[in-house]
């Protein structure tokens, strides 16, 4: 975690009057407009696929985990919660979970998630299938730092 995102993390911990721990990350490829999603409401979700967190050697996230998402420059831009978790295959993800990803339809989702996935495994020498196991994760925003 930077140094920007450490001082936002204990800003909040102050006023929420707890201290917890928080990862904090960017989303995908184009950080700054998936950010700007999560604060207006329109991204409620994210997926990633299993085989990253396992060569990576990451638990998978769960309900309560607190995340620090930042913008294309790794600035803080706000504070999501974690509110549920499941492991599902790609070819079984569901058109509400799809959409929930801020990425318009799930036709779009597929085919934005596809590429990027291929494109992902490509460099780890691993082979896209449809059936790549995702972990699906809804999340709540709880503060925002800044407005994109």
């Amino acid at each position: 975690m930077n140094e920007a995102a450490r001082q936002y993390w204990n800003s909040f911990c102050a006023k929420i009057g707890t201290v917890t721990e928080a990862s904090a990350f960017a989303f995908g490829d184009k950080p700054d407009d998936l950010a700007k999603l999560v604060i207006q409401g329109q991204k409620t979700a994210t997926s990633s696929a299993a085989i990253f967190y396992e060569k990576n050697d990451v638990p998978f996230p769960k309900k309560g985990d607190y995340a620090i998402v930042l913008n294309g420059k790794n600035q803080p831009v706000a504070i999501i919660v974690t509110v549920d978790v499941r492991l599902t295959p790609m070819n079984e993800v569901s058109e509400t979970f799809a959409i929930a990803e801020g990425d318009g339809s799930y036709e779009n989702w597929k085919i934005i998630h596809e590429a990027y996935f291929q494109q992902e495994l490509e460099k780890v020498d691993q082979a896209y299938s449809s059936d790549l196991l995702l972990v699906c994760e809804w999340f709540e925003v709880v503060d925002v730092l800044m407005r994109s």
